[in-house]
């Protein structure tokens, strides 16, 4: 996870204030609407979303391409995969 490149998100979803597994079920909805290759930002909250959506995303088999800890708040970006497992 460098930071030397600059990813785009194509899309953003705000999950601050949202549960855990609620914010990781929300996001996976939403990247499975995403064109293949496509890249969700995603905010989560500190504590149990961190810890949890990263992974709980790469066991389902999507990529995460950077973690930002933006002071209050942590901004994930995730890819869709090309090909869905």
């Amino acid at each position: 996870m460098s930071g030397s490149s600059v990813l785009t998100p194509d899309a953003q979803l705000d999950l601050r204030g949202t549960p855990c597994p609620i914010n990781f079920v929300r996001t996976k909805l939403y990247l499975e609407k995403m064109p293949p290759g496509g890249l969700l930002e995603v905010w989560l909250d500190p504590g149990e979303p961190i810890e949890q959506v990263p992974d709980s995303l790469t066991m389902a088999g999507y990529q995460v391409e950077q973690i930002t800890d933006c002071a209050g708040y942590f901004s994930l970006v995730i890819r869709r995969p090309v090909t869905v497992a």
